[in-house]
Parts: C-alpha cells; sequence; structure tokens
C-alpha cells in the first residue's frame, strides 16, 4: 500500500490493527515457545548508535520497556537520556485514558524537528495506542515522518522491524490485532532494586469503558514453571522485592485445560521461595477466590496490601460498566480479606462521571470509600476511548460536576488515609529503602509491607535493605520515623 503525504511519498510495510479482529475471543491454541534468540547477522545492527525510550502508563507498560531495552542492546544499541545523540526514539504508549495519547501526540509534535536535523533518527511509536485502529491512521495522516508502528502482542518481532525501518526507508507498520503466542527468554533489561514480572496476559472481562481486552488480546498464562523459575532467578540475583503482572492477575490459569492450577496455587508456591517480598496487581473482583485469601494470609514474603479496583459505589453503575458484580458482593470479598488479614491494607481504582451517573449514585460511592477505608486509590474522571461500548453512551455529566466530584472523592481518601497513617504511630516497622530523597540527601524513602512510603534520615548505603523504622510523625501522604540502627533486616 501506498499513502500520500505533502513531505514525500511513503511506500509501507502495511500490517494495522483492526478492531473488529481485536473484539473476537476464538479458541485457537496457544504455543510457548523457549527458542527466541536473535540472529547472529542482527546483533551489530545497532554498533555505536544510541536508543531512547519514553514509556507512559502501567507496570505492564514499564516491564514491556525493559524487553524492548533488552532486544535494542542485544542489537548493539547503548541507551542514552539525550534526544539529540539518539539514533532512534521509541515512544511505549497507553490507550487507557485520553490524556495519556494526547501528551504522546504533543511528544511526536515537538520529535518532528528532532528528525527534520536528523533524518537518519529512527522515530517509533509502540504499545497500547499501537493496537488502536485510529491512533494508526491519525499517525499516517498527520505524522509521517514516524518510520516504525509495532504493537503489544509482536515485541519479539522489534529486531527484523529494526532492520526492515533502517534499510528499506520505509515506514513500517506491523501490529497484530490478535494475540500471539507467549515468546518465554526475551531479554530484559531490569533497571532499579524491584523486578517485575509477567504472569499472564489479556484481559476478557469487556468493561463498557476499558480499551485493555483490545488492545492486550485475550488472557493467556504463563506455565507456573516458568514462571516460578523466573522469580527463583531474581532470588538469586539477589532481588528483594518482586511485583507480579496482568491485567486480571486473579483469572491466572483459568485458561489451562492439562491442570488445575490458579493464581492461589502460584503464590502459595512463590511464598517458597527466598524473596523477602512478593505483590501483585492488578485485581478483578470476580476472580478473586477463598484459596487465595488463605494463601495470602499467611503472609511470610506475600504482602498485606491489596489492590482491589471498584470502579463505582452504585450498583446501577456498576451495570452500566458491565463489572458484573454488585456493591454487596464486593462488600462481602472486603470483610473475607479483613477476617483472614486484619491488618490489611486495601487500595482502589475509581471512575467518576461515568455516563449517567447521577448525585446520588456518586455519593453511593463516597459511602463504599468511607465503609471499606481504602487507604488510597486512583481516581480519574471518565474518558471516552473510541471502540468501547460506553463511547456510545449519552454523557449526562458536565464536566464542572464531574471535577467536583473528584475533588470531594479526594477528599474523603485523603481523610482516610490520613487516619489510617495515625494508627502507625509508637509502631516500629519493617521498610524496603528504594532511595534518597530528591530534596534532602540525607532522608531516605522507602515502602512498608502495606506500600506505605516513608521517610527517615539514614546513610545512602541503606538503599536496596530492609529496615526498621520507627514512626514519629503521620502526615497524610507518606509517614515519617526514625531509623532503628540495630535492626537492619537484610
Amino acid at each position: 500500500m501506498t499513502t500520500q503525504s505533502k513531505a514525500k511519498d511513503y511506500s509501507i510495510y502495511f500490517q494495522p490493527p483492526s478492531l473488529s479482529d481485536a473484539k473476537k475471543r476464538g479458541k485457537e491454541d496457544i504455543t510457548v515457545h523457549y527458542d527466541f534468540s536473535i540472529p547472529e547477522e542482527l546483533r551489530e545492527l545497532g554498533r555505536d548508535k544510541y536508543y531512547l525510550i519514553q514509556t507512559y502508563g502501567c507496570q505492564m507498560n514499564e516491564h514491556d520497556t525493559e524487553t524492548i531495552k533488552g532486544l535494542l542492546e542485544g542489537l548493539g544499541y547503548r541507551a542514552t537520556e539525550d534526544r539529540r545523540q539518539a539514533d532512534i526514539i521509541l515512544l511505549n504508549t497507553c490507550a487507557v485514558r485520553e490524556n495519556a495519547e494526547d501528551k504522546v501526540f504533543g511528544e511526536l509534535g515537538h520529535l518532528k524537528h528532532l528528525k527534520t536535523e536528523k533524518p537518519s533518527l529512527l522515530l517509533g511509536v509502540c504499545g497500547c495506542m499501537s493496537q488502536e485502529e485510529a491512533t494508526v491512521n491519525r499517525i499516517l495522516k498527520k505524522h509521517p515522518f514516524v518510520d516504525l508502528i509495532f504493537g503489544t502482542h509482536n515485541i519479539h518481532r522489534l529486531p527484523f522491524l529494526v532492520k526492515e525501518a533502517m534499510f528499506s526507508k520505509e515506514m513500517v507498520i506491523e501490529v497484530w490485532s490478535k494475540e500471539g503466542d507467549i515468546i518465554e527468554n526475551l531479554p530484559k533489561k531490569r533497571e532499579g532494586l524491584k523486578a517485575w514480572v509477567n504472569i499472564m496476559y489479556g484481559c476478557d472481562k469487556f468493561c463498557t469503558y476499558c480499551i485493555v481486552p483490545y488492545t492486550r488480546g485475550k488472557e493467556r498464562s504463563r506455565r507456573p514453571e516458568d514462571v516460578i523459575a523466573e522469580v527463583r532467578e531474581l532470588a538469586r540475583q539477589g532481588y528483594k522485592e518482586v511485583m507480579l503482572l496482568g491485567q486480571n492477575v486473579n483469572a491466572y490459569g483459568k485458561d489451562f485445560e492439562d491442570l488445575e492450577y490458579r493464581f492461589g496455587d502460584l503464590m502459595d508456591d512463590i511464598r517458597k521461595i527466598d524473596i523477602p517480598r512478593v505483590r501483585f496487581t492488578t485485581s478483578h473482583p470476580r476472580d478473586f477466590d477463598d484459596h487465595l485469601i488463605e494463601v495470602l494470609a499467611q503472609k511470610g514474603n506475600l504482602m498485606e496490601h491489596i489492590h482491589l479496583p471498584v470502579q463505582s459505589g452504585s450498583n446501577e453503575v456498576l451495570k452500566r460498566m458491565s463489572r458484573k458484580y454488585t456493591r454487596e458482593q464486593y462488600l462481602e470479598l472486603v470483610a473475607k480479606i479483613k477476617a483472614a488479614i486484619p491488618d490489611v491494607v486495601l487500595t482502589s481504582d475509581f471512575i467518576v462521571g461515568f455516563p449517567g451517573e447521577t448525585e446520588e449514585q456518586f455519593e453511593e460511592t463516597v459511602a463504599l470509600v468511607r465503609e471499606v477505608g481504602y487507604d488510597f486509590a486512583f481516581t480519574f474522571i471518565y474518558s471516552p476511548r473510541e471502540g468501547t461500548p460506553a463511547a456510545g453512551m449519552e454523557d449526562t455529566v458536565p464536566q464542572d460536576v464531574k471535577s467536583r466530584r473528584l475533588r470531594r472523592l479526594n477528599d474523603v481518601l485523603s481523610e482516610n488515609m490520613k487516619r489510617s497513617n495515625e494508627k502507625l504511630l509508637g509502631q516500629t516497622v519493617e521498610v524496603f529503602v528504594e532511595g534518597v530523597s530528591k530534596n534532602n540527601d540525607r532522608v531516605l524513602a522507602g515502602r512498608t509491607r502495606t506500600n506505605k512510603l516513608v521517610h527517615f534520615e539514614g546513610p545512602e548505603e541503606l538503599v536496596g535493605r530492609l529496615v526498621q523504622v520507627h514512626i514519629t510523625d503521620a502526615p497524610t501522604f507518606y509517614i515519617k520515623g526514625d531509623w532503628v540502627q540495630q535492626a537492619v533486616v537484610q
């Protein structure tokens, strides 16, 4: 296919996304591949060249970036933070909210000037936005200087796509609308003190507001032995904390046809690995079963923090969202969790101003926040995503009302957080030290087991270690304390 632009003609290697294909859920077998390697002839492709990746969105995107970095370094590229030094710049994008897309297109506008100055620069867009038809069409029409577009299902194809873009000098578009197989043994460049581990891909929930089932495909679980082997290797490398990732980790194993093994079983096995802290995100209340609660209640290296998105406290809104649980069922689950893990900290996600949300329905959400006592929540004003059912619903809530509701919800959440933090006054808690404060090099920052942010004074060599901190002050968004010097845990 050839498209015309004012700048020049583009012959396009063209495999664009299809929303209709992305909606389909078939019975196709998913094959696990263990034989990935970068061909020898491509390993010098990026020699003496530099890459830069800008990542938007969730931890899954961050983890994808680790893989992209690993692949690029396998081609010989080196990392840089200097745009003018970079020979390839990739934007790894998020499609969940409109403002995330606006940022990416704004960034492309800035990069156009850089491309003009340095024509050899390869510019690429990947991630969830690339899985959307409208996004690819917009790039073709308004940003024809982009060299490469690929999606979430074919990251392992990056070495070949870079070669194609580099030598053919054509716009390369390869986006698989249907999910591919599971590719094990992809290189990763992990940075920092924590490690992310994918345990599954995709989502089959199809909430009416969410684009993720279309951009990430159907649910596919990695084999238990592969996940466990990766966590064991991270423990061997000295990582103190692992975060297990999935669009809906609670659905892990539902797609296995040859064994009965669910998320609770995986957590029980990982609980026995000698790594100090294990977390997971994110959960859907529908799949949070009793066995998982029993396993988490054993604690050990399983943290007593659970992120349990609810989105709304109104049954009518939950129904329009197609969340497929009621307020009562959610509260019953919360009661079970709190009974098994009395010191658990719950966090959540909320959308305000969903189409048709009345003031009474919003107040039901506020009441739920008070009843559950969330310590923290990610709160968003609803923004329509093209291709989702909610995008066709009549948006009856004025913008100023949405903004007012968001402020009110955040005020109630802040009250909860302040109250919860004050309960820790006088206690000594375990803290994983993550870094030095940007404002004061004598102050360290870390996280408790329940994921609360802690500031305290101490030497920089404590970064990356588990220490005990005596809590002395409880502001709203973090807590402060004194390092118990005799009690370095690890």
